[in-house]
């Protein structure tokens, strides 16, 4: 006997019905279109004036004010466009407060829990009344007292119903006393009993349904995953704005489920990021891990770049500005170098190919792994600020037979929206054929290269992946902004 884990067919479904119903709401199916269109007018938006806006951040800057004043006047789409370390949430939540402020109700959502988290304990912080809807086992601890179960078992509500529930369970078993074999009297006074269970289970609802109905009355934002807004009933409240967090991430049926419920909507995220996860292949090639800001992109005018990133050193960032946003992406004055901070360490030549991990798919590289373990010695990398990624999930597993426990070791997927002082890459290909595989799909490599907020190392094959033009551009970038090593200095 087997177990085998599948997809939610449930989350499919509404998806499906969300499109079949789509051509009936004349709004949407006509926005709809023009995204399949994807034919902007070409003008770039203009500068938006903010005098008029109260920022209660000060510490924005020039871009991100631009974002806030552009979410103030949408009318119908407005993008705001988010590289890493940029303040993308920062952001979000400073626009939130500010339609909040204006007496507006928002929703907001992202693909993930984490997400919807990390945004939600932002406008806590700020004051904002939240409700944070979806599945409780999947949301922050910090979060729960702010889901509709939370704000329950904090209230006198639940107190009284504590009460009703006892008196009905006192109920259930005085007419459970009632053995099989027993008269008229007692047949009516176990029904009298029974009915009286129900009734206290009925009220119990009422005060259940009345006590949700007012705290999604009362909050002034309501955040969830889009299949967690759903679920939640909440359609038939009004809303003015909708913001997708990490749009990036969120495959477009399941945006198609969320946008019916405001007027005007804002995408937040990065195309140049990780696409969505999509488990079937032959899903992914017909595009179904295209994400809604990525269909977005390309037809809407109103995109705001957050110019400006607060995480890594001048030298880390530069090849990502240069590559994926035009060389628009600048790094904050306290970033600029005070030394080498991207090393490349080829092992071309080394004999160190890549090979199948237990599990027969996944690769390794054993050879990078040697560096990795004399890499942390030489530089004196302290663990806990240094992490290990990698493209493949093989790598990891290996890496965590022989690096420090206490290390963060992790795929690149997994360590998409996260940092540390140090980050060592290992790209693992390595073979006499050039194969890169899915080092192919540039995005990954970006998400990669973002992490490293001081020192950037990267393990790999030049004479493997310096055929691809993208890789040969990197490495070229490594040799003039910082240091590039071989193989040969860390044989023993």
């Amino acid at each position: 006997m087997g177990i085998k884990l599948a997809p939610d067919t449930r989350t499919t479904t509404i998806m499906k019905k969300v499109l079949n119903e789509l051509e009936a709401n004349k709004k949407l199916f006509r926005l709809f279109e023009q995204l399949l269109e994807a034919k902007k007018t070409g003008h770039t938006p203009a500068p938006l004036s903010l005098t008029d806006i109260p920022f209660r951040n000060k510490g924005l800057n020039e871009s991100q004010q631009q974002a806030v004043a552009a979410i103030l006047q949408n009318e119908n789409v407005t993008i705001v466009h988010g590289p890493p370390g940029t303040g993308k949430t920062t952001t979000l939540v400073e626009a939130i407060n500010q339609l909040t402020a204006k007496g507006e109700k928002v929703v907001v959502s992202a693909p993930s829990n984490t997400a919807v988290d990390n945004i939600a304990k932002g406008l806590i912080k700020n004051g904002i009344r939240l409700l944070r809807v979806g599945n409780t086992s999947k949301v922050d601890e910090t979060i729960f007292s702010h889901t509709p179960e939370g704000h329950l078992n904090n209230s006198k509500v639940q107190k009284e119903i504590k009460q009703l529930k006892i008196r009905a369970e006192e109920f259930r078993r005085m007419a459970l006393k009632y053995k099989r074999s027993f008269g008229k009297a007692e047949r009516e006074q176990r029904n009298l009993l029974f009915k009286e269970v129900r009734s206290i289970r009925e009220e119990i609802k009422k005060l259940q349904t009345y006590n949700e109905e007012k705290l999604f009355e009362e909050a002034q934002v309501i955040a969830g995953t889009p299949i967690g807004l759903h679920d939640a009933g909440i359609k038939d409240i009004s809303f003015s704005s909708l913001v997708v967090d990490e749009a990036g991430q969120c495959i477009e049926p399941l945006a198609w489920c969320i946008f019916p419920l405001a007027g005007k909507i804002v995408l937040a995220g990065d195309h140049w990021q990780l696409p969505p996860t999509v488990l079937s292949n032959n899903a992914a090639v017909l595009g179904f891990n295209t994400s809604i800001l990525e269909r977005a992109i390309p037809a809407i005018n109103e995109v705001y770049l957050l110019n400006t990133q607060y995480r890594m050193r001048q030298a880390i960032a530069g090849f990502s500005s240069n590559y994926f946003y035009k060389s628009l992406l600048q790094s904050a004055e306290h970033l600029c170098n005070t030394g080498t901070h991207i090393t490349f360490i080829d092992t071309a030549g080394s004999g160190y190919e890549e090979k199948h991990g237990p599990d027969g798919v996944s690769l390794q590289n054993e050879g990078e792994l040697n560096i990795v373990r004399q890499l942390l010695e030489r530089e004196a990398l302290d663990v806990l600020h240094t992490a290990f990624i990698s493209p493949y999930s093989g790598q990891v597993a290996a890496a965590k037979e022989i690096l420090p426990s206490n290390m963060r070791m992790s795929t690149i997927d997994s360590f998409q929206g996260q940092e540390k002082e140090n980050i060592i890459l290992s790209l693992v290909r390595s073979n006499s054929d050039g194969e890169i595989g899915f080092l192919k799909d540039y995005r990954r490599m970006n998400v990669a290269i973002t992490r490293a907020k001081e020192q950037l190392f990267v393990i790999g094959d030049s004479a493997t992946i310096g055929a691809d033009k993208f890789y040969n551009e990197f490495l070229s970038y490594v040799e003039q902004h910082g240091s590039y090593r071989t193989v040969w200095e860390f044989e023993l």
